[in-house]
């Protein structure tokens, strides 16, 4: 197993509620969960960054002597390096260095599944790597593999400028066929007005379990790691009124989420910006849930969808002591319902929530329709709730709910009579 020292730096003009133990805390979750030993982890608080390595020359020869005496493979930072810092770190300590976006990157490509997701991972790797290739470039042929190495392969580490830049406009290119591809389903759920809720959440806040959960599969993987979920899958469900919805589950949100990393991905959070309506997922035995809430709406934000309908889905409380504190989780998180997704606790409440969010997109009629017309029966049991159904001599009568747009169809059918 790679052995790795974890740099953890918080500068004094960050003005959050993350400490810095905090910050270390959640490095140590991503190496693990990048498939590292953490063997040593120093912190640093400081004024600001240098040009040159990022902690200064000293820290950089103290950390140089650590990560011989630790004999680690890679020295990892909490912050994103540049190209000549970390170069020159490399050149100092001897040691394959990466940041923090490299060790995301590569937990995304360890957990892509999709040809769309192993794209959009390959074409942020390959973004990052771009400006990085300068002169002498991070010596990428010495690093053996490990993390940050991990994803498009390894001729990737060889290639140079010319061919990475045709390799990025080939991924684009095929990335705009799936686009296209998600178009053309968006376009027809909403000419059927099918509502979409989408998940979003902290990363590990157990989103995956839920839409597992609320759709009775098991094709969301879940595991107690961070970032489990890359592809977005959507599931549709039927609420107890009828009314058909589609849920779709995405990749976790993460405290200082680097906004390249947003921008790579935004195809595919481009389903949370066309929800209909969000359900945030919290992990309220987290002692950090606060800051999981804050660090979620700042990507909300520069997704420009923190505005939408939002209902909080107070997660795990099968895992809580203390109810004191989720009657206070209550009372700050507005529309909010306390669940257990993994022992579906109190979903029934969430879903009644759900249907509350959508009233007035259901309208409740009875209507007399031809034997002819069976493919309407159909119809009315996929897309709508059937109350009751009465085969009659002069045709079928049929009490149902269906939604408000099925309805006006409806009215252009001449052979039905709509009774009230």
């Amino acid at each position: 197993m790679e052995k790795a020292l974890l740099v953890t730096i918080k500068l004094k003009s960050e003005r959050d509620n993350w400490r810095v133990e905090d910050i270390a805390e959640e490095l140590e979750e991503l190496t693990v969960t990048a498939g590292a030993e953490v063997v040593e982890h120093i912190t640093y608080i400081t004024d600001k960054p240098t040009s040159n390595f990022f902690i200064g020359r000293g820290k950089t020869q103290e950390l140089t002597l650590l990560s011989q005496e630790q004999e680690v493979d890679t020295v990892i930072f909490s912050r994103d390096l540049s190209g000549t810092q970390q170069r020159n770190l490399e050149e100092v300590i001897g040691k394959k260095t990466i940041d923090r976006t490299q060790l995301i990157l590569d937990i995304f490509a360890k957990h892509a599944r999709s040809p769309e997701g192993k794209m959009q991972v390959e074409l942020a790797q390959l973004q990052y790597l771009m400006p990085r290739l300068v002169g002498k470039g991070i010596l990428l042929s010495r690093l053996g593999g490990g993390i940050g190495t991990r994803g498009p392969g390894e001729q990737k580490l060889e290639v140079d400028r010319r061919r990475i830049r045709k390799r990025i406009d080939k991924l684009k290119g095929d990335l705009r066929h799936f686009a296209l591809h998600r178009l053309t389903i968006k376009k027809k759920r909403k000419e059927n007005a099918i509502p979409a809720i989408v998940l979003v959440g902290y990363t590990n806040a157990g989103k995956s379990t839920l839409l597992n959960t609320l759709t009775n599969t098991t094709e969301a993987g879940v595991a107690d790691s961070l970032f489990t979920t890359l592809d977005p899958l959507s599931r549709s469900i039927v609420l107890s009124n009828g009314e058909h919805i589609v849920i779709s589950d995405t990749v976790g949100f993460l405290y200082n989420l680097p906004h390249h990393l947003i921008e790579a991905f935004k195809a595919t959070l481009e389903e949370v910006k066309e929800a209909d309506l969000l359900i945030h997922i919290l992990d309220v035995s987290h002692p950090r849930v606060y800051e999981h809430s804050q660090a979620v709406f700042a990507v909300l934000k520069e997704l420009q969808a923190d505005q939408k309908n939002i209902i909080t889905a107070l997660n795990k409380i099968d895992l809580l002591d203390d109810q004191m504190w989720l009657e206070r989780l209550k009372r700050d998180f507005v529309n909010s319902i306390p669940i257990s997704a993994k022992f579906a606790q109190n979903l029934d409440s969430l879903l009644r929530k759900i249907q509350e969010n959508f009233a007035g997109r259901m309208i409740r009629l009875e209507v007399l329709i031809p034997h002819t017309r069976m493919d309407l029966v159909d119809r009315f049991y996929r897309q709508g709730k059937v109350e009751e159904i009465r085969y009659l001599q002069k045709g079928i009568k049929i009490k149902l709910n269906i939604s408000k747009v099925l309805y006006h169809k409806l009215l252009n059918y001449k052979e039905i009579d709509i009774i009230s």
